[in-house]
């Protein structure tokens, strides 16, 4: 069964909604703002993706390239790159085959092509996301000559959203997934299932948008803390208790200008996959 267009763009809309409603250290949620963006912002720039991430038939290239225009438009800032290069081929994987999305985003990854790549390319630029700079192949900021696969794996050691494209989104099937939907169940509130799941991520990885700006050292920091917010959330019999700490840890990370972007973005990813799982294998075609 094919869904409809309008299913995956619901579907996108909740990932990026439920994912502000959690009280994420260090980047913008419904508990606090940050690093000069609202969660108004982040409101309208899921309003306004999430129309091109779904547009029926497009390729990856296109969603990626009309997601960040329409955001662009909408609140003139980059504050959601890293959700639509992830959330774009999980999308028009949604389109091919619900039911097994891990198959169909293989065979999605695997039909990338240098159209794909220029767009990105293009979208990335006009992004300008913090701490992009050049590198030795395949840069941003030439014109592309391979596939959009083959430019994320050349970077994937060193920026986690790259990384999903080389290994097939393995961290999202086999780490996100499945945690959040564990803890969906144990917790019977989103909100602190998509908590668990952003520190699983956080305190697996050192976060690329960190390392991009402030080091390795820095990510590595922030890392290791993590784990020790993780298994406090993980142990709380009733999470609101560990709110407060989680925020001062909020405030700290903010008025250091550290932002696990990337960390978000894979956890956004993570629900979209959910939601897709869920909603719309159930859907009929609305052609």
């Amino acid at each position: 069964m094919i869904p409809c267009a309008e299913g995956i763009e619901r579907a996108f809309k909740w990932a990026c909604l439920t994912e502000l409603d959690a009280p994420k250290p260090g980047n913008v949620h419904v508990f606090a703002d940050g690093h000069q963006m609202t969660v108004d912002e982040f409101v309208r720039s899921a309003e306004a993706a999430a129309a091109p991430i779904a547009a029926r038939g497009a390729r990856v290239g296109q969603r990626i390239h009309g997601a960040v225009s329409a955001t662009m438009a909408a609140v003139g800032t980059n504050s959601n790159l890293g959700i639509i290069l992830l959330c774009a081929p999980l999308a028009a994987a949604a389109e091919r085959d619900p039911t097994n999305m891990r198959s169909a985003v293989d065979h999605v990854l695997h039909d990338l092509n240098v159209e794909d790549a220029k767009l990105a390319f293009r979208a990335i630029i006009r992004a300008s996301p913090a701490g992009l700079g050049h590198s030795a192949r395949h840069d941003v900021f030439n014109t592309a000559t391979v596939s959009l696969l083959e430019a994320m794996s050349e970077a994937a050691n060193r920026d986690m959203v790259a990384r999903q494209y080389a290994t097939g989104f393995a961290d999202i099937f086999d780490l996100g997934l499945p945690l959040f939907q564990s803890m969906r169940v144990r917790r019977n509130q989103y909100r602190w299932a998509t908590l668990a799941t952003f520190l699983a991520f956080l305190s697996a990885f050192p976060d690329s948008h960190i390392s991009r700006k402030f080091g390795p050292e820095m990510a590595n920091s922030v890392q290791r803390a993590a784990l020790e917010y993780a298994a406090m959330v993980r142990a709380a019999e009733q999470p609101e208790h560990v709110l407060p700490s989680l925020l001062a840890w909020d405030a700290a990370l903010k008025d250091k200008c550290i932002n696990p972007g990337t960390t978000a973005d894979l956890t956004v990813a993570t629900l979209f996959v959910h939601r897709l799982g869920t909603i719309l294998p159930s859907e009929r075609n609305s052609d």
